[in-house]
């Protein structure tokens, strides 16, 4: 089965931020979604993996 794409209100939600910070994470931070006309569209795993590889921690280095 095949997991459903989502939309931005979705994957804020999912998430537990803001659409704008969505927005922000896609321009500065390389959050992954996929544009399909006007529209970004998200899987949850994708998301799910990136933000536990910490890519949306607040600060820009990476300690370790």
């Amino acid at each position: 089965m095949t997991e459903p794409w989502l939309s931005a209100d979705d994957i804020a939600a999912h998430l537990g931020v803001t659409k704008d910070t969505v927005y922000t994470w896609i321009a500065e931070k390389g959050m992954p979604a996929h544009k399909i006309g006007r529209l970004w569209k998200f899987q949850a795993s994708e998301v799910d993996d990136w933000v536990r590889g910490g890519a949306a921690a607040d600060h820009d280095t990476v300690e370790g």
